[in-house]
């Protein structure tokens, strides 16, 4: 059938997108003012029909978004389409553009759509322009005549007090907008949806030249419906640190680690947890150098360069170095997604009149599995065993997977990674079917509603049931454990250039 190829793939999901931004404009993350009468709340019905229109295009687009993965060809993916019978011209990867530009496009003049993180943003640069210290107080310091007011009078009650976790980086790009825009929240929120798809960008370039232009690792990194809907749609600057951070680590890989690691250092200056990326820098660094001793103090320098790009933003930033006592504050709201703030908090009322002191225990004690586990990763790179690009993306898996707060879009940060080495193997479409589920947990509103988490259920069950009867065919395996890949072939000598995999999907290292 027409619809099962990728042409009518590529219909069904732009229609899809089409219909979130549509259904977003009555019942996405509205601002309470400042909407010029455009993103309005348009009444208790239309929100209703809104939110159901939403759902209904995200259902499309997930659909879509699979069954064109399905069409890719497993080796290097010359042409899209080969198994419905449509020949298409030209590079898959420009085809998967192509697509890209098509699902993008509905989103661009959406309202706020999944979180109303973007409005902390504007009130953020708001305050920095206004010489309010942004790590010692939150968006209420903004009154009613302040700049930025009205788009602090439509941050999320979590965040209203909550100075900013984002390093000065991010905080001078919201800074810029706000000024540009004088912090009206219509344009000021579509500068940011500027910055967004400059960061959709990065992810496109980085991901590309890391899997050696393979049409699938952009379909599992940028054409995720995740990261449409939370990095175009809500303009999450989760999109940027990861355009950052691939793009030092491609650089690092083309033997230009210094620039590389510039780049990684200005991406945890967005946010910290692509620190993690410069682990697997050095290894890339010191087994380019031979390994040994020489190696290992080579493989330190990337580390230095960062720290060096940090400081010197900071001070540039005129922010102050509040943000390193502000990293651990999102880990105050709980998120029913973190499997160890959960933990903690079942046991505390178990065990204790106050559960507090138990589930802040058992978060650390997470984050400290999450350190031991990248740490064994990291040895398997320095070994050869694993390429760095995979264990960085199983690295940052892992250790969202053990935080004390778990956002949806937060896989993102190693679904990206791992896509530029693993996406045809049974891992990847693990993955797939994990965003495609987790993409539900979220309203358009931003809430998360008792529904979205059954929904996520519905959609898990039918992703695992369409990847068995994909294997009965003789299509991808059910998933393993992600981090059980290792590229065939292993990785070379310790004392070789690292990633020259020659497995299936494996990152090659080569210059490109």
């Amino acid at each position: 059938m027409w619809v099962f190829s990728t042409a009518g793939c590529r219909w069904l999901g732009a229609a899809g997108s089409l219909a979130v931004s549509v259904g977003g404009w009555a019942a996405g993350t509205l601002p309470v003012r400042g909407g010029w009468g455009l993103w309005e709340p348009r009444g208790s019905a239309l929100t209703v029909a809104g939110a159901v229109l939403a759902y209904l295009g995200l259902t499309l687009l997930i659909a879509a978004w699979w069954q064109y993965g399905r069409l890719l060809p497993a080796g290097d993916g010359r042409r899209v389409g080969e198994r419905s019978g449509e020949r298409v011209g030209g590079r898959s990867g420009e085809r998967v553009g192509v697509t890209l530009g098509w699902w993008t496009a509905p989103l661009l003049l959406a309202p706020p759509l999944y979180s109303a993180d973007v409005y902390s943003y504007i009130a953020q640069g708001a305050m920095v322009l206004e010489g309010h210290d942004v790590y010692g107080a939150g968006p209420s310091v903004l009154g009613p005549g302040s700049l930025g007011a009205d788009a602090a009078a439509s941050v999320g009650g979590h965040w209203t007090d909550t100075p900013a976790p984002y390093g000065p980086v991010f905080l001078v790009l919201a800074q810029a907008v706000v000024k540009l825009t004088g912090g009206a929240v219509v344009p000021a929120v579509l500068g940011m949806r500027i910055l967004a798809l400059g960061a959709l960008a990065l992810i496109v370039w980085a991901v590309r030249g890391l899997s050696g232009g393979r049409p699938g690792a952009l379909w599992l990194a940028a054409l995720n419906p995740l990261l449409l809907i939370h990095v175009v749609g809500g303009m999450h600057n989760d999109g940027l640190m990861i355009g950052l951070m691939l793009g030092g680590v491609l650089l690092a890989v083309r033997e230009r680690w210094v620039l590389g690691s510039v780049l990684v250092g200005l991406a945890v200056m967005v946010k910290s947890p692509a620190a993690v990326a410069l682990l697997f820098v050095g290894i890339i660094v010191a087994r380019r150098a031979g390994g040994g001793a020489r190696g290992l103090l080579k493989g330190l320098l990337p580390g230095v360069v960062a720290a060096g790009v940090a400081g010197l933003a900071t001070v540039a930033a005129g922010t102050g170095f509040g943000w390193l006592r502000t990293q651990s504050v999102a880990g105050s709201i709980h998120t029913a997604l973190s499997v160890t703030s959960d933990l903690g908090l079942g046991l505390g009322l178990l065990v204790a009149d106050d559960p507090d002191p138990v589930k802040t225990l058992v978060q650390r004690a997470g984050l400290l599995v999450a350190v031991a586990v990248i740490g064994v990763l990291g040895r398997r790179c320095w070994q050869g065993r694993m390429d760095p690009v995979l264990g960085l993306g199983v690295s940052l898996l892992v250790l969202v997977g053990l935080s004390p707060m778990v956002q949806p879009w937060y896989v993102l940060w190693g679904v990206c990674a791992v896509a530029a080495v693993a996406w045809d193997g049974r891992s990847g479409w693990g993955l797939a079917v994990m965003c495609g589920a987790l993409a539900y947990e979220t309203a358009p509103s931003g809430h998360t509603p008792a529904y979205g988490f059954a929904l996520a259920g519905v959609a898990l069950a039918a992703g695992l049931l369409g990847l068995r009867a994909a294997r009965a065919r003789g299509g991808p395996a059910l998933p393993a454990p992600v981090w059980a890949i290792v590229p065939q072939g292993g990785g070379g000598p310790p004392g070789g250039p690292p990633g020259r995999s020659p497995g299936k999907g494996g990152h090659t290292g080569r210059r490109a």
